[in-house]
């Protein structure tokens, strides 16, 4: 099937889904570009996947509006000792299917989280052991002290243990997974919301949860989620009334839609750094023409692939204006980036230093990359090859639907990608995620889930060293200037070719209120509707 044929069928399935269910004044019609192929909350680390599953399963704790750490599943927590954290469980918490949750369901998901594909193995230190004192407490020991070992765990849902040896779901479903398992098309949460239906990639339904053991924000009865992967049809679909919020909105469409009479487009500042790839660690690209050796594992190849794409103009042509340029892989709202700045933009540099390295016709590449995961993302892959190509590199952009891509580029897929882009929004709000996740050497025998979503494979010792030290140190200052010193530490190795972080832009019919986070996490369990 031609990709215009393709593209025209998905679009009908999405409306045609649409139109099956009746308006409701208690129905919420949710439409993203991605789609939501699996329920397992363990195979995909991703913020859109995680919001999803977030209406229907729970952390020890959560975020509020405004990004702060509360109590969720459980109550209360204290650290007796540097090494040990004790967490009070919330009791008289019942599961979907009536199983009451308890400290064995706590301990299994600390388990079932760390196992051999799940995405999410980093969310609890490998040498962390989970100790179950009694039905509702629960002891992690660690080796070392961790003061942010909560952050990253408003989206380390917890599951239910009984349920799962009961479903032959025990193993977490890998993102490459040919076949669906269990946990990929049913769910057992203890949130807002259960799954009445899921047809994977295609529709979603969701019905609010009469046991929840909150007292609800929302209004909603459904919520009805389909994936509408055409911009220009699914800002059609908020315009005509058929769904209630979009998301992303096209940046070329803002304008028109808060023009329109029914609908507006909430937009704010994105924590979300998009960023360019190459592959660090093989001895021979996966996807190249050069054989017997890797181009990217000289440091003057990963130069002139950073000075030779213009982020000013990705921001003004491809984002119209709605993105901003960034010197680092964080946000400078999760670290101040004063001292430092973007290097030059200079092709002419890139082409001698392509030269230098034994490249002067440069050499040929494949890129991979999402488009329907990050704004505009298969259109700022596209300015990268053209820019690419003026210094002589021959990029061959293979743009693929998110499931297809992180199934093929992540940890359990075998990190086969020889050149990339990537969106990351550390989970802990902090630099230490990106350090350790995205830029920490992999296959580390003391710390195994060190460089998990390091899809370059990066690797300085040094810059791990100096990782280690900011995990553990209290004093804000020192641990500052301990970042500060890794950041400098990669932008000499030019490990990376950080973009730009994106704006939010999310569409949102006039009779639907919603509290938008700088995470992009559409959570609607905050969501209200008025009546038709």
């Amino acid at each position: 099937m031609s990709v215009g044929r393709s593209l025209f069928a998905a679009t009908l399935a999405g409306m045609l889904a649409l139109a099956a269910s009746p308006a409701s004044s208690q129905t919420l019609r949710y439409a993203n570009q991605g789609e939501l192929k699996s329920l397992d909350p363990y195979t995909l680390n991703e913020s859109t996947t995680s919001a999803h599953l977030g209406h229907v399963y729970e952390g020890l704790v959560a975020r509020d509006k405004d990004l702060k750490i509360i109590p969720a599943l459980a109550e209360s927590w204290e650290t007796p000792e540097p090494t040990r954290w004790r967490f009070h469980l919330r009791k008289g918490v019942k599961f979907h299917n009536g199983d009451p949750f308890t400290a064995d369901d706590v301990v299994f998901s600390a388990e079932r989280v760390r196992a051999k594909g799940s995405n999410f193995q980093s969310r609890v230190p490998a040498d962390a052991k989970a100790v179950k004192i009694d039905d509702y407490t629960v002891d992690f020991i660690l080796t070392s002290p961790n003061p942010i070992l909560t952050a990253l765990w408003a989206t380390w849902y917890i599951m239910d243990k009984k349920w799962a040896e009961a479903n032959d779901a025990v193993a977490p479903t890998p993102a490459a997974a040919t076949t669906p398992s269990y946990a990929s098309l049913h769910e057992n949460g203890t949130g807002a919301f259960t799954i009445e239906s899921h047809q994977p990639g295609v529709k979603t339904v969701f019905k609010a949860n009469p046991n929840w053991w909150r007292k609800p924000e929302h209004n909603l009865k459904e919520i009805i989620f389909t994936p509408i992967a055409n911009p220009a049809t699914r800002v059609a679909a908020l315009l005509s009334g058929e769904v209630d919020v979009i998301e992303p909105v096209p940046v070329q469409d803002i304008d028109r839609v808060k023009a329109s009479p029914n609908a507006t487009v909430l937009t704010g500042p994105e924590l979300r750094t998009i960023f360019v790839g190459m592959d660090q660690a093989r001895d021979e690209l996966l996807y190249s023409n050069i054989k017997g050796k890797n181009p990217f594992k000289d440091v003057r190849v990963r130069e002139a692939v950073y000075r030779a794409i213009d982020v000013d103009l990705i921001k003004n042509r491809v984002m119209r204006g709605l993105s901003t340029p960034s010197a680092l892989m964080v946000a400078p709202e999760i670290f101040a980036a004063k001292d430092f700045t973007r290097p030059k933009l200079d092709p002419d540099a890139a082409k001698k230093l392509l030269a230098d390295a034994g490249y002067p016709e440069g050499f040929e590449v494949t890129m991979d990359c999402p488009n329907d995961r990050y704004v505009n993302d298969a259109a700022i892959c596209q300015a990268v090859v053209g820019m690419l190509a003026r210094i002589g590199l021959k990029v061959e952009l293979l743009a693929q639907p998110k499931a297809q891509y992180f199934a093929k580029v992540l940890k359990p897929g075998g990190y086969k990608t020889s050149f990339f882009m990537l969106g990351w929004t550390p989970d802990t709000l902090d630099s230490h995620n990106v350090l350790h996740d995205i830029m920490g050497c992999r296959d580390d025998p003391k710390d195994p889930n060190r460089g998990e979503a390091n899809l370059a494979g990066y690797c300085n010792k040094q810059f791990d060293e100096l990782a280690d030290k900011v995990l553990l140190e209290l004093d804000t200052a020192k641990r500052d200037l301990l970042i500060k010193q890794a950041w400098e530490i990669s932008m000499k190795d030019w490990a990376y070719v950080p973009l730009h972080q994106q704006a939010l832009a999310w569409g949102v019919s006039k009779k639907v209120k919603l509290t938008q986070r700088a995470d992009n996490q559409v959570l609607l369990y905050w969501a209200t509707k008025q009546d038709e």
